[in-house]
């Protein structure tokens, strides 16, 4: 049996390949999945004692419909909802066996998929989202159109009805959500994490507390007992450029590669964890060095929420 509470029999993480880009326009986020399991993740699971269940990559282009105009402002609509419903599948049946689901992805708007599988099974869960991005934009709020910017707003049950996306119910309350690592927050997404009172921990507070008081006030807000079902989805553009270039919106001034890795290495500790999300690693841009350098911050993020340690 492992520590981590919420885990059934063998100590099992499934993981689930996700091969998207829909939710936003640059190509390539789409291989980020593959260059991640390419560098051994797999492996480097079963040395720290895990059992892994994978049965390959997600053919999520077979999604695509035919015909996917507009919705509004919302780009590929019907395609986003089409994945993150089958996503939200795979990730409930992997929690309800007693197994942590581990996300590779793939742009953001996937989220929709994982964190709604997660709260399937248990309603009362928390999710930490580690980002530079609040992602909680609305239909009506988006600039972009590009949904990685909105499932936020979707699994709060704020973004009002859209067609193709009435199997997502709000699944998530505001006090259920924390963030960390903000810098980039659109001014309608600011009047939004106001109005609904959600904790945000932006690079400010980071730099005022430093990450081992910021993990503590996150936890204290959204696992208070350390006994309540931890949700991580971790945008790798969270950290710094300069330790995690190869990403699609990437921003400076933030998270170092240690803070980063000490926010799974928390969540870890508390033994809630029951899924992880790792997002928007995309291997086609900046040179190979780059891309081998994120690719790499993205395996040992993983090991660091499955019991990696430094000593």
């Amino acid at each position: 049996m492992s520590d981590y509470k919420y885990l059934k029999g063998k100590k099992t993480v499934g993981v689930i390949g996700c091969p998207f880009s829909g939710g936003q326009p640059r190509r390539g986020v789409d291989l980020g999945p593959l260059r991640i399991i390419e560098y051994g993740l797999l492996e480097q699971l079963i040395d720290l004692g895990w059992e892994v269940e994978f049965d390959g990559h997600r053919n999520l282009e077979k999604l695509r419909p035919t015909y996917d105009p507009d919705i509004g402002k919302l780009k590929q609509p019907r395609f986003v909802s089409k994945v993150c419903r089958e996503v939200s599948k795979t990730v409930e049946s992997h929690v309800r066996k007693g197994q942590l689901a581990l996300t590779l992805g793939g742009d953001h708007s996937l989220a929709m998929g994982t964190v709604s599988g997660t709260f399937a099974v248990h309603p009362d869960a928390a999710l930490i989202w580690v980002d530079a991005h609040a992602d909680i934009n609305t239909p009506e709020t988006t600039t972009s159109g590009n949904i990685h910017g909105c499932p936020v707003s979707f699994l709060l049950g704020i973004a009002g009805k859209v067609e193709g996306f009435a199997w997502l119910k709000g699944c998530l309350r505001p006090e259920q959500l924390v963030y960390i690592g903000l810098r980039d927050v659109d001014p309608p997404e600011k009047k939004i994490l106001k109005q609904y009172g959600i904790k945000a921990f932006s690079m400010h507070e980071v730099d005022k507390y430093g990450i081992g008081k910021v993990m503590e006030m996150a936890l204290d807000h959204v696992c208070p007992d350390r006994n309540t079902p931890i949700h991580l989805s971790f945008d790798v553009d969270g950290l710094d450029p300069s330790v995690a270039p190869s990403t699609g919106t990437p921003v400076r001034g933030g998270l170092t590669f240690r803070e980063g890795h000490y926010i799974c290495e928390a969540i870890c500790e508390t033994g809630c964890l029951v899924a992880v999300d790792i997002m928007e690693v995309n291997p086609t841009l900046q040179d190979e060095a780059s891309i081998e350098e994120t690719v790499t911050i993205g395996c040992s993020l993983v090991r660091s929420c499955l019991g990696e340690t430094l000593l």
